[in-house]
């Protein structure tokens, strides 16, 4: 066995790849071939495939969600969500690999990537509170922000913006357009 060679070597060598070729380049062959191994000796780090690929998710979603938190830090309201919509959009042009692999995750219901999952909902319901929205409407605010950011950063990776005008002005008025529209619906009792 490799000196150094451990399970979280193993899923680091994973997530290059996925970030430097792609998340469907990722076999147990191109990861042992990065470490410079056989591909039986991964089988002392992880059991297959679907092991190796559900840890790369639980990795690449606690980097996402420190992406998150980080810019959030001593902001509240439009300036946290702001800040957060941003983060989300920027980690996905900087880490498409690893987004890939969390939104590919094989069981999304497996305890380790929902407790990190977690971390990400408690975050986004700690800066919803300041919208005075009650438990339901939380739920689908998170859920509108998520489908927000997440839509701007597909249409962007796969080149559907090509109109002369500044993508990251677009995010900010789709951010600005969904808090302003979220806070008028709960002025106006839309929301009930």
């Amino acid at each position: 066995m490799r000196q150094g060679l451990n399970r979280q070597t193993v899923i680091e060598a994973a997530a290059e790849i996925a970030e430097e070729e792609g998340f469907e380049k990722i076999t147990l062959a191109s990861v042992a071939k990065k470490l410079h191994i056989k591909t039986p000796s991964l089988y002392n780090h992880i059991d297959n495939l679907m092991d190796l690929k559900k840890a790369l998710a639980c990795y690449g979603i606690q980097k996402f969600a420190a992406a998150l938190a980080e810019p959030a830090i001593g902001k509240s309201g439009d300036d946290a969500l702001y800040a957060i919509g941003t983060a989300y959009v920027d980690f996905v042009r900087c880490h498409q690999g690893l987004y890939e692999a969390i939104t590919r995750v094989p069981d999304p219901t497996d305890s380790e990537f929902e407790q990190e999952s977690d971390k990400i909902l408690k975050l986004l319901g700690k800066v919803m509170e300041g919208y005075h929205l009650d438990h339901e409407e939380a739920i689908h605010a998170v859920r509108g922000l998520r489908s927000i950011a997440h839509g701007f950063s597909s249409l962007e990776l796969n080149h559907g913006f090509n109109m002369n005008a500044s993508k990251q002005k677009s995010l900010r008025w789709m951010l600005e357009a969904y808090m302003t529209g979220m806070k008028a619906m709960k002025k106006s009792n839309v929301l009930k």
